[in-house]
């Protein structure tokens, strides 16, 4: 059986194809939502047949699936820059990193409206690609961590099902806020709203 053999020119050229398809993604998500997103609308951004755009992704769930993994390396790296200079040797340090974390995902959120919406909007088809798989992985690493210092007693699978089950509330409040499916809260209400459920869920 023969194998295929890409050349480096082709494959820098299908990479420089995928990052020109992620960015005009993108650019459409921001401007009008994940649900408008049509496969030929995004060839013509690209200058590719249509047909030539399934040469770079397989569909368009792979290609929001990889959308999300690049906004998940976004806000990875926002974790990292507002939260990982803070210690978390004892408890009281730990907990305020935690709500460092929840504080810079709201923030986030705000900020990047239509790519936060559109990640839980991914219709996801498992098992996840490990690189997908593993994005998630580094992000619920933010929360984790501190919560093994406040909580060390867990055992890595309860530490593991306690980091969610603070995500979702966090998100919860977050999405309810943003969507102002409620009445409506001002942006410092709601963070401080954010900043009492993490105290109270690490209680």
């Amino acid at each position: 059986m023969s194998i295929k053999v890409v050349s480096p020119a082709t494959a820098d050229r299908r990479q420089a194809q995928l990052e020109a398809l992620l960015a005009a993604a993108e650019k459409r998500i921001c401007d009008t939502g994940s649900h408008t997103l049509k496969a030929r609308d995004l060839a013509a951004d690209i200058g590719v047949a249509l047909g030539g755009l399934y040469n770079i992704v397989q569909d368009m769930d792979d290609l929001l699936l990889r959308i999300t993994v690049r906004t998940q390396g976004r806000l990875d790296a926002l974790f990292e820059r507002d939260t990982a200079h803070l210690p978390m040797t004892t408890r009281s340090e730990a907990l305020e990193r935690l709500v460092a974390v929840a504080l810079a995902y709201f923030t986030f959120a705000r900020e990047n409206l239509s790519l936060w919406r559109m990640m839980f909007e991914v219709r996801i088809h498992t098992p996840l690609p490990e690189w997908a798989e593993q994005a998630q992985l580094g992000l619920f690493r933010h929360v984790g961590a501190p919560l093994s210092v406040i909580m060390p007693d867990l055992t890595p699978e309860a530490l593991t099902i306690r980091a969610r089950t603070l995500f979702s509330a966090v998100h919860g409040v977050v999405y309810i806020g943003l969507e102002e499916r409620l009445i409506a809260v001002p942006s410092q209400k709601l963070a401080d709203e954010i900043d009492w459920l993490v105290r109270a869920g690490c209680g």
